[in-house]
């Protein structure tokens, strides 16, 4: 009896350190201004990415405020290996690998807003998608190659691996439905994932997210 007990204890502490979350309609909330809360996400990757699209929904009232991260992705040799970031004077901020392209975006309100971002290295194509409508497409570190030995940050940005979190670069409100995948989606696809619809994603996938919530982070039914 001791040892099945022992047995069903171990099993719960191995689900609890690696086990995956369905997150489908629901949102991880930021209510208030911090350095230290934020969500660090897991990814199985083996191979340097050379390709790559983000999609997510946020949902915050300081676009008009000041500057805030969206996604932050991490190597130990460089801090900016893949960012999102709004900033208030100059539009969304695409990093790739340390370099980076701004794309403009003046209408930018307090409605809940979706993003796609995609990246591939044998171009260098950037591309910015935005409630499902598309920006002009930039040039972005061609040839590049981005670490696997990542620290995924939502909530804060990074200006070392997994730290150097600044309190007025924190994303205050809702983010949720973040997936990503290691090659660029098709317009058709974007327009699929926007719309609400699902493609199987193979490196982040809201439905069965791996994650650690640090500080003042909830989880509650998405807004949108």
């Amino acid at each position: 009896m001791e040892r099945l007990l022992w047995c069903f204890l171990v099993l719960i502490s191995f689900s609890s350190v690696s086990g995956q979350t369905d997150l489908h309609k629901k949102a991880f909330v930021f209510p208030k201004e911090t350095e230290n809360s934020y969500v660090s996400l897991r990814a199985q990757l083996k191979t340097p990415l050379k390709a790559f699209t983000v999609c997510l929904y946020f949902y915050t009232e300081l676009a008009r405020t000041r500057s805030y991260s969206i996604f932050s992705y991490a190597t130990r040799q460089q801090p900016n290996e893949i960012l999102l970031f709004w900033s208030k004077s100059r539009g969304y901020i695409f990093g790739v690998h340390g370099k980076e392209v701004v794309f403009q975006s003046p209408e930018n309100t307090q409605a809940p807003t979706h993003i796609c971002a995609s990246w591939e290295s044998i171009s260098g194509i950037a591309e910015l998608w935005v409630n499902g409508k598309p920006r002009a497409r930039k040039s972005l570190e061609k040839g590049a190659s981005l670490g696997t030995d990542a620290s995924i940050i939502l909530g804060q940005e990074q200006d070392a691996f997994a730290g150097g979190f600044d309190r007025n670069q924190c994303l205050v409100g809702d983010i949720g439905d973040v997936n990503m995948w290691d090659f660029v989606l098709s317009p058709e696809q974007i327009n699929t994932v926007s719309i609400g619809g699902t493609l199987s994603p193979n490196v982040l996938n809201w439905k069965a997210l791996n994650y650690e919530a640090k500080g003042e982070v909830f989880i509650k039914p998405q807004l949108w």
